[in-house]
C-alpha cells in the first residue's frame, strides 16, 4: 500500500480512560527488582504510563505476529514487522497513583521511505496524558514498519560505541523478564516470548526485549543516580535490537548540570539505543 493510500488516516485520534491503580507499578517495581510499594496517592514514575491505557482487543482479531490487526486506529501498512522506533517525552506534571486519566491519541506523520532492508514506513502518533484536566505527558511515538526479513540479504552493520560512561549498569535479560513485561503491558507480539518464531520466521538469533523496557530502565539509571532529580523531558531512538541471549549495560553521562546523555550497549560493543533526558531539582 503506498503512503497516498495511508493519508486518510492523517489526523485519526482515539481517546482511552483508565484508572491509574497501584498494581502494575508494584508489578514493574518487582519486575525491575525493587521492594517499593506504591499506594494511591504516590507519584507515578517516568514512562511507567505505558503500563495504561492498554489497546485491549479480542484473540481472534490478533495478527500472525500477536499485534492486533491494523487499520481502526493505526493505518494499515502492508508491511508485516512492526517495531517501536523511538519517543520524545515532556513529563509537564506528575501522574498520581489512584486517580482517573486519559489519554488523546493522533496520527500525526506517515511516511514511507526505501532502504537497505526494503520498504519502510514510519508512522508518528501524538499522545497527550491528562489527569483532572490538566495534561500531565506529552509524547511523540514513532513506529516503524518493514519488510519481511530476506535470507539472502547482507547482514547489517550496526554502530559501535567505545565510550566510556560514567555510571551505569548490567542487565542479563531472560524469557522471564520479557514475559512479565509483556504481560504487565498487554502485549502479544510474538518476538518476546516466542522463541521459534523469532529465529524461524523473523530471523532474529533470540528473544528481542522491549523497546519500551529498555527505555524504562534508561530513566531507571537516572532515579538511581539522580534522585532528587524529576526528569522533565526524555528521548530516545532504537539502532539495534537487543536479544535476550546476551547481556547489555545501561550507560549515562552527565553533559551539563541539567542534561544527562543515555545509552544502551550491547556485550558486542553495539550501540542499541540512544537518548537524552533534562532534569530539574524536586
Amino acid at each position: 500500500m503506498s503512503a497516498v493510500d495511508l493519508t486518510d488516516w492523517l489526523g485519526n485520534s482515539e481517546e482511552r480512560h483508565d484508572q491509574i491503580v497501584a498494581f502494575p507499578a508494584n508489578a514493574l517495581s518487582a519486575t525491575l527488582n525493587y521492594d517499593v510499594k506504591y499506594l494511591d496517592g504516590s507519584v507515578l514514575p517516568p514512562l511507567w504510563h505505558w503500563l495504561y491505557f492498554l489497546p485491549i482487543y479480542r484473540l481472534d482479531q490478533a495478527n500472525y505476529d500477536g499485534h492486533a490487526a491494523l487499520g481502526g486506529f493505526l493505518p494499515p501498512v502492508k508491511l508485516p514487522r512492526r517495531m517501536w522506533a523511538g519517543s520524545r517525552v515532556s513529563f509537564l506534571y506528575d501522574l498520581t497513583i489512584g486517580t482517573e486519566a486519559r489519554k488523546v491519541s493522533t496520527i500525526k506523520s506517515i511516511q514511507q521511505k526505501s532502504g537497505k532492508s526494503g520498504d519502510l514506513v514510519f508512522v508518528t502518533v501524538a499522545h497527550q496524558v491528562f489527569q483532572n484536566d490538566t495534561c500531565c505527558i506529552e509524547e511523540e511515538h514513532d513506529i516503524v514498519y518493514r519488510s519481511a526479513p530476506d535470507i539472502n540479504a547482507t547482514a547489517p552493520v550496526f554502530k559501535t560505541t567505545d565510550t566510556s560512561p560514567e555510571f551505569s549498569y548490567v542487565v542479563k535479560p531472560d524469557p522471564i523478564l520479557l514475559f512479565r513485561y509483556s504481560a504487565l503491558t498487554f502485549n502479544g507480539h510474538r518476538i518476546h516470548y516466542d522463541q521459534p518464531f523469532c529465529i524461524e520466521t523473523e530471523g532474529y538469533e533470540g528473544l528481542v526485549v522491549h523497546g519500551p523496557l529498555l527505555a524504562t530502565m534508561m530513566l531507571d539509571l537516572i532515579r538511581q543516580n539522580f534522585p532528587d532529580a524529576v526528569v522533565k523531558y526524555f528521548q530516545f531512538r532504537a539502532l539495534a535490537p537487543v536479544f535476550d541471549t546476551m547481556k547489555f549495560e545501561v550507560c549515562g553521562c552527565k553533559t551539563s548540570s541539567s542534561e544527562v546523555e543515555i545509552w544502551i550497549k550491547r556485550d558486542d560493543g553495539v550501540l542499541a539505543m540512544s537518548g537524552s533526558a533534562n532534569l530539574s531539582r524536586k
